[in-house]
């Protein structure tokens, strides 16, 4: 690149606001962060990114009260365009972090890293290059896993809302009264969900979903 991205501003997503608070000075200390905000699941994150503007990054938890893997990745992939997410998260397991990079993370540091591992993630963000932790060797392929991810990326944000309402067992009148939204709406996104997942149910659609679940990206025991 010819020039480095400015990288001034950010938003945290993570429910533990000692951590935020201790993050946010790490990052401003260590980043040449000026002005970070906070976000404590993945809902309030979502509602301040659509009302702008963006911030130059966004520093995100797995691990929120309303996410059950990479689907919040994914969802705020949909909303950010082109701002960098950097995973931190205290679930570093190779194939987590594989996931994480394979559903569009630009980077992923261990909550337990040292402060130079920031330092050093943000300089790679800057370069506009993905940062890999020290010691990651990458992980086998899992091409299922793989697939589902890509999958799980076509869908608009609307629609990965309503699969996940849809692996939550509710039905299409449920899903409409939660979201606002005439249910024959809800009946025609099924109908895409289902197209862009190559499935035929949605039994189908959520075994698909659950590729993406932490119950499968972490390691068994």
């Amino acid at each position: 690149m010819d020039h480095a991205r400015s990288l001034t501003t950010a938003l945290i997503v993570d429910d533990h606001p000692l951590f935020c608070d201790a993050l946010a000075m790490t990052l401003k200390a260590v980043a040449g962060l000026r002005r970070i905000e906070t976000a404590g699941c993945l809902d309030s994150a979502l509602q301040r990114l659509e009302a702008g503007p963006l911030p130059d990054v966004v520093v995100l938890d797995l691990n929120l009260p309303d996410v059950n893997g990479l689907d919040g990745l994914i969802r705020l992939r949909q909303a950010l365009r082109e701002v960098p997410v950097l995973v931190v998260s205290s679930l570093a397991d190779n194939r987590m972090i594989a996931a994480c990079l394979q559903a569009g993370a630009a980077g992923f540091v261990a909550k337990s890293a040292r402060r130079e591992a920031f330092c050093a993630a943000f300089d790679a963000l800057r370069l506009g290059e993905v940062y890999l932790p020290e010691g990651y060797v990458g992980a086998a392929a899992d091409t299922q896993q793989e697939a589902a991810i890509a999958r799980l990326g076509l869908l608009t944000r609307q629609q990965t809302r309503i699969l996940q309402l849809i692996c939550e067992g509710k039905l299409n009148k449920q899903i409409a009264f939660e979201l606002t939204i005439a249910e024959t709406t809800v009946k025609a996104h099924v109908t895409a969900i289902m197209r862009k997942l190559g499935v035929q149910s949605r039994t189908q659609a959520v075994l698909i979903a659950g590729e993406a679940s932490f119950s499968n990206l972490l390691p068994e025991g």
